[in-house]
């Protein structure tokens, strides 16, 4: 008995070294523009295959290899951050009304729906919840974390997933070393929108004074001179992050189009130097990828 127990035991802690080295693999190749590795992000998990924002989005997203997961945070009525990327619950559950009115545990009576409109098993996942399903496993994007950053700092503290997560926001460099103050390892990415005013002297200040891993990058056109500037995001060791969720987040070359003709697409972002993707078709562009020789660690 006393052997097996210790064969059990030996078995856990190679588990749990394997999970610890994956999480600093990844985050070794973040913070190294020029590992030629391009990160896959998968846009509110697998929710082709499950529930989007669920626990079990997390895993299947896992599953199939993706680098880190985007969730979206909503707080309750009781300040509990839970999963949602709306503020109602209407269109993801049985139920009805604002995030904010309910409890946590109130909202835990309700079932998710998955994407054809049909109801699952799987009850609204808690922050703490979701951050334990992406231990060891994958990094983990926190929506909206940007505006909570000082309020979500003890549940990524209680479940020990500092290092696995990346926040992200578009306020100014000052503010964001203030919310920060409380982190000690946290990936932290400013996102601008190039079609905005200001756009380039934003970034710049971040390149200058914060040093950010990644940059994410929004914009509707795709022959605009604002574009010219990525290779200089590039050029300071800092990641690109493109969203090929929708048209409008990437100049029209979006997942849909990719489906169809991949290099025109994906192939045309990977040109622009964007070596993050968050994209709603992850298995597909980790295959992409892959041809390419794009995903070895």
């Amino acid at each position: 008995m006393k052997k097996i127990l210790f064969v059990l035991g030996l078995l856990s802690l190679v588990s749990g070294l394997q999970a610890v080295g994956h999480i600093g693999r990844l985050r070794a190749a973040l913070k190294n523009n020029r590992s030629g590795y391009v990160f896959v992000v998968a846009h509110r998990g697998d929710w082709r295959n499950a529930p989007e924002n669920s626990v079990s989005a997390i895993k299947k997203a896992a599953d199939m290899g993706a680098d880190m997961v985007e969730i979206d945070i909503q707080r309750t009525k009781d300040s509990v951050f839970i999963l949602m990327h709306d503020g109602s619950i209407d269109r993801m559950t049985n139920g009805k009304g604002n995030v904010a009115d309910y409890t946590a545990e109130e909202l835990k009576k309700f079932r998710l729906r998955r994407a054809d409109g049909s109801l699952s098993d799987e009850a609204i996942p808690t922050l703490e919840e979701a951050l334990e399903a992406c231990r060891g496993r994958l990094l983990v994007n926190i929506d909206k974390g940007g505006d909570y950053l000082a309020e979500i700092e003890p549940v990524i503290r209680k479940t020990g997933t500092e290092d696995h997560v990346v926040l992200k926001g578009r306020n100014p460099v000052d503010v964001v070393r203030r919310h920060l103050a409380a982190y000690e390892d946290i990936i932290y990415m400013p996102v601008v929108d190039l079609d905005q005013e200001g756009a380039i002297p934003y970034v710049a200040s971040f390149l200058s004074d914060f040093r950010p891993d990644a940059v994410e990058i929004i914009f509707g056109d795709d022959e605009f001179a604002k574009l010219s500037y990525l290779p200089v995001i590039a050029a300071s060791d800092c990641r690109i992050w493109i969203n090929t969720l929708w048209a409008s987040l990437c100049g029209g070359h979006e997942d849909e189009k990719a489906m169809s003709d991949p290099d025109a697409n994906w192939g045309w972002v990977l040109d622009r130097q964007a070596t993050i993707i968050q994209t709603d078709r992850p298995k597909e562009l980790i295959e992409y990828l892959k041809k390419k020789g794009l995903r070895k660690l």
